[in-house]
């Protein structure tokens, strides 16, 4: 039962992804439904109603969402069922080689993931009818949209589904190609075909990567299924490598730094909706990746790898947040915050790995616990946040926060959404980003229960860089709500604006803003089903029995720390409540209107506000070597010194990944390509001398 509701979620995605094609094929559709109920008029009405030429495109796109929705309707049972029952179900799929059929593995670690999606996907396709209504269907056709769309997602299922790494690997690439076909998808523009090709290759070299970490595992195995891959005995040494190469291969998919630069290319000129998934959703898939390599098939977690990860997670944790500080565009900002929140992941799940290997799977469970819950937590709120810039862009035609302000009053109701987004991802009480970066620093604060000073020196030293990022994203995030929705608008298109009109866009954003209130304060509900994970992965649970009460949240003990969001949301209702009443009663503390304060200057302009550059001018004269900066001050000749309309400022932030990683390997493989060019002689002799000579050398090795 639990395996065809998951059968069914990658069906129903298919099935959506083969709808939108119909979309072209209107008069095939209306000959075949002829041919078919030829003897049955009033059936051929009915079909001939449905495929009317005006209301066709928008039913085949309308159909096609409600197929993605039902696909994750079936997501989410499967996962809640498989968690709830901590059952492990196998099965065979008679495709695949002739030797090696398909293997599949659902388990509660699959289920976790297959929620993550189910969650995602359903937001998605209340959102989406609304979202593509008005595409340029010559220039955009929703058919490769949709088809893709329905690839993508069947993919990132089987991945949670594949128990044999050739499986994994087949729906892997299903997953990664089709991804790049919708960071394509408005490939008129050149930014976006180099971001899809960029993102193409970095995706196939991290699938190289991981292929050949199965490929150690395999070299040492009885086949490639996972069960045989686990039997496989390694020395200390090979272990490590398999670790090193499924960290570079998952990693470059999920985002780490310095592999990092596919992402904030590739997210702002994919769909809204498909950003938000590739940012919300694909990230996790190579979390889970790495999850079910590492503690799964691998299983004996050595120190170091901790200590690899922690370090990476914060450096990414850091690095993310400060690249997205001085973003402007709205995309590339949300973009560049996934990579920070993929950091914090990574970090408590090397302190989850440091725990398990120095032998205390209790607090490992705590870590392990606090770096799935933030995955969770992040898909919810990321997805939020990419939704909702989808409806700003609509709306104000740009991505440009120094254009918009002034929104609040504009669209109030996806103002007050996205407000429950930002302070989800900033981490405040009664949302569900607090809870899971609590738990973080409740795992590194067990750091006394280890032996080594070296560990007990580094652990710190991450968990200060978590504070540090944590208040570096309220920053961001500050800066971002402010001058998007605060203030005057800037331009004639934010003046302009009105209220997202599409009530299933704005059901998406609420689904998922209900969910980051819901989990923020009755955090046991997710916490007591990944304890599930605990179990099958490490065999411990948390160290507290009574952790994760519906009242009160103590992972340790209550004596050393516990949270209960119930009671914060009560104190916050009775002092909300009170001061109301009292500015009510109070005639000189009654709410009333006028006209902003111009401090005699005869009117307050939109120039005079703050702009995101401004706003984070201190964090980058105190961060001044986190970034590549070219600031330019140009002053107009003969003009006033302090007239600031004779002022023009530049200011262009540079990724340091690009110059010190990235162009240097660009120019190898340039240097190297025109090397080899140079065989390119045009004479024959020359070719049939390489020939002979490449065959010599193979009955050589073969000999």
């Amino acid at each position: 039962m639990i395996l065809l509701l998951a059968y069914a979620a990658v069906l129903f995605s298919l099935l959506s992804g083969l709808l939108a094609l119909l979309l072209r094929q209107r008069d095939k559709v209306l000959s075949l439904a002829q041919a078919c109920c030829a003897r049955r008029p009033e059936t051929l009405r009915r079909m001939e109603g449905w495929l009317e030429a005006d209301r066709y495109p928008d039913r085949i796109r309308l159909g096609s969402f409600i197929l993605l929705g039902i696909g994750a309707v079936f997501a989410i049972l499967a996962g809640l069922t498989v968690m709830l029952t901590q059952a492990a179900v196998t099965d065979r799929l008679s495709l695949g080689l002739p030797w090696l059929p398909w293997h599949v593995r659902f388990d509660s670690l699959s289920g976790l993931f297959y929620l993550i999606i189910g969650i995602a996907v359903l937001a998605v396709s209340a959102y989406g009818p609304g979202y593509v209504k008005n595409n340029d269907e010559q220039a955009h056709p929703f058919a490769a949209l949709g088809l893709f769309s329905g690839l993508f997602i069947a993919g990132m299922l089987l991945v949670l589904l594949a128990d044999d790494a050739f499986f994994f690997m087949i729906a892997w690439e299903l997953m990664s190609v089709a991804s790049y076909f919708l960071v394509a998808f408005q490939h008129e523009n050149s930014a976006n075909r180099r971001a899809a090709f960029l993102y193409l290759i970095m995706a196939e070299v991290g699938a190289i990567m991981i292929i050949l970490a199965f490929g150690v595992l395999a070299a040492f195995a009885d086949g490639f299924t996972f069960d045989a891959l686990r039997q496989a005995n390694l020395s200390a040494t090979w272990t490590s490598i398999a670790f090193v190469l499924a960290l570079l291969g998952f990693g470059m998919k999920a985002g780490l730094v310095p592999i990092h630069v596919w992402l904030p290319e590739a997210h702002p000129v994919a769909p809204s909706h498909i950003s938000a998934l590739m940012s919300g959703v694909m990230l996790k898939v190579a979390l889970y990746g790495l999850v079910r390599f590492s503690f799964d098939l691998l299983g004996d977690i050595q120190w170091q790898w901790g200590v690899v990860l922690m370090i990476l997670g914060a450096l990414s944790a850091l690095a993310g947040i400060l690249y997205a500080l001085m973003q402007s565009n709205l995309k590339r900002l949300l973009a560049y915050s996934s990579v920070e929140n993929i950091g914090i992941i990574f970090m408590v799940l090397g302190l989850a790995m440091i725990f398990l290997a120095n032998g205390h799977p209790q607090l490992a469970a705590l870590g392990l616990v606090a770096a799935l819950l933030h995955a969770f937590n992040h898909a919810l709120f990321k997805n939020l946040l990419f939704l909702g810039a989808g409806i700003i862009q609509h709306q104000v035609h740009d991505l440009d926060i120094d254009v918009m302000g002034g929104l609040i009053k504009r669209m109030p109701h996806t103002s007050k959404l996205l407000l429950i987004a930002c302070m989800s991802i900033s981490s405040l009480p009664l949302f569900n980003g607090f809870v899971s970066e609590w738990l973080a620093f409740q795992t590194a604060l067990q750091v006394d229960v280890l032996d080594s000073g070296v560990l007990r020196s580094l652990i710190p030293v991450a968990a200060a860089a978590l504070a540090l990022t944590a208040a570096l994203a309220a920053a961001c995030f500050v800066n971002l709500y402010g001058i998007v929705f605060l203030g005057q608008a800037r331009s004639a298109h934010s003046a302009k604006a009105n209220e997202c009109g599409d009530k299933g866009m704005l059901a998406g954003l609420s689904l998922l803003a209900g969910l980051c209130f819901l989990f923020g304060v009755f955090p046991a509900l997710i916490i007591d089903l990944l304890d599930s994970i605990n179990l099958q992965l490490l065999g411990h649970t948390l160290p507290n029995n009574d952790a994760a009460d519906w009242l009160w949240l103590a992972p340790v003990s209550a004596e050393q720390a516990s949270y209960s969001a119930p009671f914060v949301l009560v104190g916050v209702l009775i002092a909300g409540g009170i001061s109301f009443r009292y500015l009510r009663r109070d005639p000189a503390m009654a709410f009333r209107e006028s006209e902003t304060w111009d401090c005699g200057f005869g009117g307050v302009t939109a120039r005079m506000q703050y702009s995101s550059s401004a706003f984070t001018m201190p964090f980058r004269r105190i961060f001044a070597k986190a970034w590549r900066q070219d600031e330019i001050i140009d002053r107009q000749a003969g003009g006033m010194p302090l007239q600031v309309t004779d002022i023009h400022y530049q200011l262009h932030i540079e990724d340091h990944s690009w110059p010190k990683l990235y162009q240097p390997i660009e120019r190898g493989v340039n240097r190297s390509a025109r090397l080899i060019g140079r065989i390119q002689t045009g004479n024959i002799r020359t070719y049939l001398a390489y020939s002979f000579a490449t065959l010599i050398f193979l009955l050589w090795v073969i000999s």
